[in-house]
């Protein structure tokens, strides 16, 4: 098998993995907050057991003190069988540990509820370096693109109705106000888009593009 390539600190990789076998990974809304939770909660040096917070809210997981952030998220997508996330490593290491820390805690949180075992991804998390601004900037709208098939029919779809998706982080790209914003980081992404109407331009253009 071949090794993963290095992942450097302070550089942006979009990270995706998949359901094993394809399988469905998110079965009720109850599973998206908990592997939301999870993308703020195991971003960080503290290790927190959501099983110590029985009863919480979403909002209550997520002001939490998780220590300090291992990675900046700059968007993300939670997809019924897949996820995709924006990622900038702060430190050596950062991503995997990230990555570790979140993957475990979904599939023993998903194997103990639906009475299964063993791995629930794919592999490895599947890793794409963003090494210019071309890439990184396309990825942002790319991540966010990824409900269409969820939203309707593609030819009928505006970028304006990606925002009935509560599963990414478009919304608070938009500036919605709303308990998810703290996963994001906004400000470690470069300043592509000059208000949020030039994002929603970018959504469209990338929506009806034909290559």
């Amino acid at each position: 098998m071949g090794q993963r390539p290095h992942l450097a600190s302070l550089e942006y990789y979009h990270i995706y993995n998949r359901g094993t076998e394809r399988r469905r990974v998110f079965l009720s809304n109850g599973d998206y907050d908990r592997f939301t939770a999870l993308l703020y909660l195991s971003n960080g040096t503290k290790t927190v057991h959501i099983s110590n917070h029985q009863g919480s809210t979403l909002m209550d997981l997520l002001s939490l003190d998780r220590g300090e952030s291992l990675v900046d998220i700059g968007a993300y997508c939670l997809m019924p069988n897949h996820f995709h996330l924006l990622l900038r490593q702060r430190e050596e290491d950062g991503i995997s540990r990230f990555m570790q820390k979140l993957v475990t805690g979904y599939t023993m949180y998903f194997n103990k509820k639906n009475e299964r075992s063993g791995a629930l991804f794919q592999g490895k998390f599947k890793s794409v370096h963003a090494h210019d601004d071309r890439y990184l900037k396309y990825v942002i709208s790319y991540i966010h693109l990824n409900p269409a098939r969820l939203l309707g029919e593609k030819s009928s779809l505006r970028a304006a109705d990606f925002v009935r998706y509560p599963y990414s982080s478009y919304l608070d790209h938009l500036g919605h106000e709303r308990v998810q914003n703290k996963i994001i980081d906004k400000q470690c992404l470069p300043d592509y888009f000059s208000n949020t109407e030039a994002l929603e331009q970018e959504m469209q253009e990338w929506l009806t593009y034909e290559p």
